[in-house]
């Protein structure tokens, strides 16, 4: 099959004459046989590539650099591509608990929202608190808090329900203080398992503490 249609035809017996082979070549335009019309095309007597004949496979890996894409050609629309998943950005983790998070990750805005709301909106963790839970402040100190009757003349021992790694302070505050006496109160001792606290009145006392640790 001819690839190029000739500009002049010469019958037997015609002359050879300068303007005949100007004509042949000026004139000549491509066959049809020249285009497979899958991967390329004629348009207007030229041969153009069509969008099937651009594959992966022809483009050369260093052939595509950041200068041969335009910003105005990175739209949403192509971001938001079926082929685009979150499988297929490995720096972009959706992991709703932030198990997998690291310092080098980004990750998606549902996962954060809802890492979020799993989350008390004070910054405290547990949302309820319960006696001798601990309360992790936003800082990561440890406060646990709770009310127990102090017996007269003796040692009270408050047990945490989880140990700190280490105590850093504790208060105690005396409900009802009818006896008078403000120094009847005292912390006996203080550890990283339990406030012991000793009531030097001859009454028993219903006292507040407070121990913030880490």
């Amino acid at each position: 099959m001819a690839v190029i249609s000739k500009g002049q035809t010469f019958a037997t017996g015609d002359q050879v004459t300068a303007s005949k082979l100007n004509n042949l070549a000026d004139n000549a335009t491509f066959a049809s046989g020249a285009v497979d019309n899958v991967s390329t095309q004629l348009s207007g007597g030229a041969i153009i590539v069509k969008d099937g004949g651009v594959t992966t496979a022809k483009l050369n890996d260093s052939a595509v650099t950041t200068a041969k894409i335009t910003d105005a050609n990175v739209t949403t629309a192509k971001i938001a591509d079926a082929n685009v998943t979150f499988a297929k950005l490995t720096d972009v983790i959706d992991d709703d608990t932030m198990a997998t998070a690291s310092a080098t990750t980004l990750a998606t805005s549902e996962s954060i929202k809802a890492y979020v709301d799993d989350s008390s909106t004070d910054g405290f963790s547990p949302t309820i608190y319960a006696s001798e839970e601990s309360v992790t402040l936003p800082n990561g100190l440890i406060m646990k808090f709770g009310t127990v009757t102090a017996t007269l003349n003796a040692v009270t021992t408050v047990t945490f329900g989880s140990a700190f790694t280490d105590t850093v302070s504790a208060q105690l505050t005396i409900e009802d203080n009818s006896a008078g006496d403000k120094y009847a109160m005292k912390i006996n001792s203080l550890s990283v398992s339990a406030l012991e606290i000793r009531n030097t009145m001859g009454t028993n006392f219903t006292v507040h503490w407070m121990v913030i640790g880490r």
